[in-house]
């Protein structure tokens, strides 16, 4: 009657301990589906042995709770000795979801959405004042505070060293959490500017100097001129370097 769900992550499991633990103890719900109260020992049983067995996992620690919708008014639902809890497919227990139901052993089947909100609060980097479409990010525009990680699709960017020199994609206003949709990598050189190139191989490095054929993002790669007229492709390390490996 009560299966573990597989998923690819822990948090995912951990998430739906919490949402069938929420679900089950509301009568409400039982009352609405013909739900007798030995499901709700069983279903402690399985939620108890299931919330000791996982523990969350990620960059930081979240503390998870779950708001529960409620069924269609206009469901006239058939009692049903039965019932099994799952995620639909293609569902994420995360954010704002559903909780799929559906009556295995009953006169009459059915099968159910209970709408879901799962959030998720830990520790992340929020907006401090207002930041302009293409502000390079320095430390004077974020500070540290709890958030709800499952607010947006988005992920959050959780380690400074995410976010520091990261170029504003859009207009952020004071107290958003820094999300990866929010940020990209700063242009530091434009096609055409004369750089350095750090050629580094087994045991060598040389150092030349090149001319950018196209824009320069620290971290991607990047064409380059060298003085003899070759053309080779190396990473950029900042605002007139760019590292080739031979």
């Amino acid at each position: 009657m009560f299966n573990k769900y597989s998923s690819p992550t822990h948090l995912m499991h951990w998430a739906l301990g919490l949402v069938m633990a929420c679900f089950f103890s509301l009568s409400v719900h039982a009352q609405e589906v013909g739900v007798g109260p030995e499901f709700f020992a069983g279903a402690q049983r399985w939620l108890d042995n299931a919330v000791s067995s996982v523990r969350p996992t990620g960059a930081a620690p979240l503390r998870m709770e779950v708001a529960l919708g409620a069924l269609d008014s206009r469901l006239r639902l058939a009692p049903c000795p039965n019932i099994e809890p799952y995620i639909p497919v293609g569902t994420r227990l995360w954010g704002k979801t559903r909780l799929g139901l559906r009556c295995l052993d009953g006169a009459t089947k059915w099968n159910v959405f209970l709408p879901v909100t799962v959030r998720a609060y830990g520790s992340a980097w929020v907006v401090k004042g207002n930041v302009a479409p293409g502000t390079v990010l320095t430390e004077a525009d974020a500070m540290e505070a709890e958030v709800d990680w499952a607010e947006d699709a988005s992920p959050i960017v959780g380690m400074p060293a995410q976010w520091l020199g990261q170029v504003a994609s859009r207009a952020l206003t004071t107290g958003q959490a820094l999300r990866q949709a929010m940020i990209k990598p700063a242009q530091v050189f434009q096609a055409g500017t004369q750089i350095r190139v750090v050629a580094q191989g087994p045991g060598f490095q040389i150092t030349s100097d090149g001319q950018a054929l196209s824009a320069g993002v620290v971290g991607q790669a990047a064409r380059v001129r060298m003085d003899n007229g070759r053309i080779m492709s190396g990473v950029v390390l900042d605002n007139r370097t760019v590292k080739l490996e031979i």
